[in-house]
């Protein structure tokens, strides 16, 4: 169990620090962190790149608690960028990559970014968008970050952050009007992996990861980001879509252990004549998130895999997922038990509690994230 963390929790903590320096520690500098498309990143590398990513911003003049707009396709320099803003204090604000220049114009000027890094398939999307955001001082490109990185110290000095500071942005899909920016504090990356990853999920060590859910999505930051770094494991990113082929082939030939999805994702592959044989992978168990997983999906998709799949259900606000069905424990047509430290409740319309079986009404949620 977490404690919640309340204002006024002055406890000096970082939470890149801990993702990081927790595998230096237990001897995994030489393992790999990361494969992406370019090839793989070993825990000491990434730590590097961390370290370089922090000072190439303190460089180009972020101070802490400024922020740095990140539209990057997935790979391990989107980690060590956004890590290395968290270590130096610097607030990274994850941006869908699949938005409108309209979309991005808002969240720049809604978040105030000093800097925005993007990826150069992006960029038309974003021409001319630093004329329209007066707080908006760097637009950098992959060539650019690059450079950064190699002309940058290679070690850095954490910011002085406490557990309850700032420490990232996301934003909400905006169903219920504008997007919201949503602020995280340092605690709560850990608190998702201590909560849900390690006992509800059984993540470990030795397992190898792959997410169809991208890093700028809440889902998809705890998928190949806080929760793998937390146990040592080795996380597989694309930083193409995840269509069923792109899906299979890494499957087949990177053979992770846990896979996430989301429920059209599952449907779509298990109709896609590209389905592979059981034996050509080796997943231990899979997870979905996103929308209700129907039963009809989620039974044949076990059929097809022998791994169980885990629906549950997470918000942006709350970060990752806090209810959810359990390894051994899978009831097919619902979204399973509340994640421990979570409490949750049902209410009606006037507000009142709701205790009977098949009424209707609002979800409540309450934790430390």
């Amino acid at each position: 169990m977490i404690d919640q963390v309340m204002p006024g929790d002055h406890t000096q903590y970082n939470a890149a620090v801990d993702l990081i320096e927790r595998n230096l520690a237990a001897g995994r500098g030489g393992k790999t962190a990361y494969i992406d498309d370019a090839g793989s990143t070993t825990y000491a590398q990434l730590a590097e790149r961390v370290d370089r990513a922090a000072n190439a911003l303190r460089g180009l003049g972020l101070k802490r608690e400024q922020r740095v707009a990140i539209a990057m396709l997935d790979s391990a320099d989107w980690a060590a960028l956004f890590l290395g803003a968290i270590k130096a204090g610097v607030v990274p604000v994850a941006l869908n990559t699949l938005l409108t220049r309209a979309d991005y114009e808002y969240q720049l000027q809604d978040s105030r970014a000093r800097a925005l890094v993007v990826s150069s398939s992006l960029q038309k999307t974003f021409e001319g968008i630093q004329a329209r955001c007066p707080h908006l001082k760097y637009v950098i490109d992959d060539a650019h970050l690059k450079d950064l990185l190699a002309t940058a110290d290679s070690k850095a000095e954490p910011a002085g952050t406490m557990r309850d500071d700032m420490c990232f942005w996301l934003y909400s899909s905006g169903s219920t009007g504008a997007p919201k920016g949503t602020v995280h504090l340092h605690s709560h990356l850990i608190a998702t992996a201590d909560l849900y990853a390690r006992p509800v999920l059984g993540i470990r060590e030795s397992d190898v990861v792959f997410s169809a859910a991208k890093l700028f999505f809440a889902y998809g930051l705890g998928n190949s980001l806080t929760f793998p770094l937390a146990v040592g494991a080795t996380t597989i990113l694309m930083a193409e879509r995840p269509t069923p082929d792109a899906v299979f082939k890494r499957l087949v030939e990177k053979k992770p252990t846990i896979f996430y999805g989301v429920p059209t994702l599952y449907a779509a592959l298990l109709v896609s004549p590209s389905f592979p044989d059981r034996s050509k992978m080796n997943l231990r168990i899979c997870t979905s998130a996103g929308e209700a997983l129907p039963a009809d999906i989620l039974r044949r998709w076990t059929e097809r895999t022998g791994a169980e799949l885990l629906d549950g259900i997470g918000s942006t606000e709350m970060l990752h997922i806090f209810l959810s069905n359990r390894p051994g424990d899978v009831r097919p047509g619902t979204t399973g038990k509340p994640v421990p430290g979570y409490q949750l409740r049902l209410v009606d319309d006037q507000g009142n509690v709701i205790t009977k079986p098949g009424e209707l009404g609002e979800l409540q949620i309450s934790g430390p994230t």
